[in-house]
């Protein structure tokens, strides 16, 4: 007697089996399930149990199949499942009043969804379930071809990838059509690699949703800086090395002045650089010149958690020469440690 893998979405239950052949092959069958049914599913389910004898009174036979495709398929499931319950259930108990599903769906939604660092076994689940429920998905070039895989097979797909300097897909323009898209009705995903609100204009497009009367959301997703961590085996923040975590990025709008990345730096203080391969010397002139010692340990985390991460072990006065001798041009997460209690003068000390 073998028993079945369960993914329990009470009353809606799946039992994956494979005669005791491959149990390795049916729990990941099943993670993939639990991954991909919201939680809350089965309360919609059970829902529609306790409606079914209202529906058969007063929805039309000719209509029914019609109402529950837009129960299960449209507005009613993604407002249920973003936890907007009792909101669903009004809207499914005034569709039986009226006899059938509305004719015209007009209230759209948009959410920015964070893809995470590359790897899709590392988005989230509520990040899975928006990808399945949307109509239209805006990416970035950042964003791997395997996480769109996860996606509805019929959902539109849309590349808005952005290069500095590049404006082939301004901010703007994107907004726009973010906004026209939900405006129609349709449930509009903006995918953005690692998380929304950390270097991804999260917040442009967060106000042009609600300038719109559009409703918005955020899924946060796993951001690079951690990855990178993750990837090396260590922690970003240490007892007696790093007790600061600083997230900064070297390169901001095209017309702007450079930021300054390095501001915020002390002893103490692990600070991660985003899309800083380019200013790499400018940001470790900067450091020394405030007082951090050369041989502060600084790693290059190149693609983290895709298939061709690479990490290269420098210090801050190798970091530049490093990135250039290992051809690092694209997409990195640079991690500078101040150690505690070290200055430039204390290296300078113990040098002697």
């Amino acid at each position: 007697m073998t028993t079945p893998a369960i993914v329990d979405r009470d009353p809606i239950v799946v039992a994956i089996g494979s005669e005791g052949t491959s149990p390795v092959l049916t729990r990941q069958i099943k993670t993939q399930l639990e991954q991909s049914l919201p939680q809350s599913i089965g309360g919609l389910a059970a829902l529609a149990g306790r409606l079914r004898p209202a529906v058969t009174r007063q929805v039309p036979r000719a209509k029914r199949r019609a109402f529950w495709a837009w129960v299960f398929k449209g507005a009613p499931r993604a407002t249920w499942v973003r936890g907007a319950e009792r909101d669903a259930a009004r809207d499914i108990k005034a569709a039986i009043a009226a006899g059938g599903a509305p004719e015209a769906v007009t209230a759209g939604q948009i959410s920015l969804v964070g893809a995470g660092p590359g790897a899709r076994d590392l988005l989230t689940l509520r990040a899975v379930e928006r990808l399945q429920e949307a109509d239209v998905i805006f990416y970035d070039r950042l964003v791997d071809e395997d996480v769109l895989e996860l996606a509805r097979r019929d959902a539109e797909r849309v590349f808005v990838g952005k290069h500095v300097g590049a404006h082939a897909w301004p901010q703007d323009r994107i907004n726009g059509m973010i906004v026209a898209e939900a405006a129609r009705g349709r449930r509009v995903v903006r995918l953005k690699s690692g998380d929304p609100g950390i270097f991804g204009r999260a917040g442009e497009e967060i106000e042009a949703a609600r300038a719109a009367g559009i409703p918005v959301e955020v899924v946060p997703g796993g951001t690079a800086a951690a990855a990178a961590g993750a990837c090396l085996g260590r922690s970003l923040t240490e007892r007696g090395v790093a007790n600061t975590l600083v997230l900064a990025t070297g390169t901001g709008r095209a017309d702007d002045p450079l930021p300054d990345a390095t501001r915020l730096s002390g002893p103490g203080t692990t600070t991660a650089l985003y899309m800083s391969v380019g200013q790499a010397g400018r940001l470790a002139s900067d450091w020394l010149a405030r007082g951090m010692p050369a041989c502060s340990p600084t790693e290059i985390c190149v693609d983290v958690s895709k298939p061709s991460e690479r990490q290269i072990s420098a210090t801050l006065g190798t970091l530049a020469a490093e990135i250039l001798a290992h051809g690092v041009t694209g997409c990195a997460v640079i991690l500078v440690t101040w150690p505690e209690g070290v200055s430039a003068q204390v290296e300078t000390a113990l040098a002697g």
